[in-house]
């Protein structure tokens, strides 16, 4: 049972980091009518507006003194803070690029959840990283200039500090995944997320929403399908597997969204490029080789 569980839960990151690779691809073509403030608003709105209509999925939930303040990080970092540094990064960068920065959170992970939560890291997460790490250089070293990236280094170093945000927030979601359901976690993410964005918007950003067919629809895509299924899916793999195995998924996430980037945005994909996507898929699969780390078993949502 216990196996089952794990296997459906890697089954769910990967498709959630399919559907994140993605959000690269939909942010950057909000972002070519919209501003960044406008486009996470709207998607926080319309994340929310998903939620309420799912009240009854995600409502039964029972509170534990004191978890206000973990929930409160855990928002704060992502959707806040996280969305807030990736929208303006995608202003700068390349999808393409901003997608290989995720490629720090592992590690970023791993040291947060051995300090925090005392995870322990098995060997083959360690040889996995190994894998991964020199593919993802090699990844972003490949990678050609574009001319709808004015600032590369800006952006990728927004991209970077974002990713601080998620480690923290992973640890948070860690913890409180054993007390919360997945949807239910999800739920709060939207709301604060909305609570934080729209007066910024309304304050800093605001301007005449016009209906731009692909702008708008990928504003839509990105507060349903990658704020629902994505979040709920990676929030769910957290509770099954450790925090550092878990994000070892992320990996795929540039690779996701450099053959998408190709095929949306006309975004190259080289020799280099496609010899060093199956160095990190390999660097994955070696990282989720059965080991004695204990998982937690729970019901999915």
């Amino acid at each position: 049972m216990i196996a089952t569980s794990r296997g459906w839960a890697a089954i769910g990151l990967v498709g959630a980091m399919l559907i994140w690779g993605s959000s690269f691809i939909a942010f950057k073509v909000a972002l070519s009518v919209y501003s960044p403030l406008v486009v996470v608003a709207a998607r926080m709105l319309v994340a929310s507006g998903v939620f309420l209509l799912l009240g009854k999925l995600w409502m039964n939930w029972e509170y534990h003194a004191g978890d206000w303040k973990y929930l409160l990080i855990m928002a704060l970092c992502e959707p806040c803070l996280y969305f807030l540094l990736e929208a303006w990064a995608l202003e700068f960068t390349t999808a393409s690029e901003a997608g290989v920065m995720v490629a720090v959170l592992p590690l970023l992970v791993a040291i947060l959840a051995g300090v925090v939560l005392g995870e322990e890291i098995a060997k083959f997460h360690w040889i996995g990283l190994g894998l991964t790490i020199p593919g993802i250089a090699w990844l972003s070293m490949a990678a050609a200039p574009s001319e709808s990236a004015p600032n590369p280094f800006l952006g990728n170093m927004l991209e970077l500090a974002a990713m601080f945000t998620a480690a923290v927030y992973t640890v948070a979601l860690r913890f409180l995944s054993s007390r919360y359901s997945a949807l239910f976690l999800t739920a709060v993410q939207a709301f604060m997320g909305a609570l934080f964005f729209v007066p910024l918007a309304l304050i800093f950003a605001f301007e005449p929403i016009s209906w731009e067919s692909d702008a708008a629809w990928s504003v839509i895509y990105l507060g349903s399908i990658v704020t629902l299924l994505a979040y709920g899916l990676y929030n769910h793999g957290i509770k099954v597997l450790n925090a550092s195995k878990a994000t070892m998924f992320t990996n795929l996430i540039p690779v996701f969204t450099l053959i998408m980037a190709y095929g949306f945005l006309d975004e190259r994909i080289n020799v280099q490029q496609m010899l060093a996507v199956v160095a990190i898929f390999s660097g994955v699969l070696v990282s989720q080789i059965k080991t004695k780390v204990p998982a937690i078993p729970v019901e999915t949502f």
